[in-house]
């Protein structure tokens, strides 16, 4: 059981990324899935979350830059990052919302915004 974060990297500001988040051992699509961030010396923070049937959360803050998705037939949810900001450098984590199963997070992956 285990998820896997991608697509991180430095990117200048007005940039785009795409993180993945894959899932193995288990069925991603069962579950709300969560991204999360933090950045250092704050405390973690959710950024958007996805339901079973796929509708969207999205923080005020990424709002209208941010957008969460989900391939079930790839068993992953995507993290498709626009405009980007300084202030969006943080660590970026998923997880999987499985209650009495237990959730499982991911090892998260870096994602900088600077010139």
């Amino acid at each position: 059981v285990q998820l896997v974060e991608s697509g991180g990297g430095l990117v200048r500001p007005g940039g785009s990324l795409r993180l993945s988040c894959a899932a193995s051992g288990f069925t991603l699509g069962s579950y709300v899935v969560t991204w999360h961030r933090q950045a250092p010396g704050k405390e973690r923070e959710l950024v958007a979350g996805i339901t079973v049937n796929e509708t969207p959360i999205h923080a005020s803050t990424v709002k209208g830059r941010f957008s969460i998705s989900r391939d079930n037939a790839k068993n992953l949810v995507t993290l498709e990052m626009n405009t980007l900001k300084p202030e969006d450098t943080a660590v970026y984590y998923c997880k999987a919302n499985r209650g009495s199963l237990g959730d499982v997070w991911g090892q998260g992956t870096q994602v900088t915004v600077s010139l």
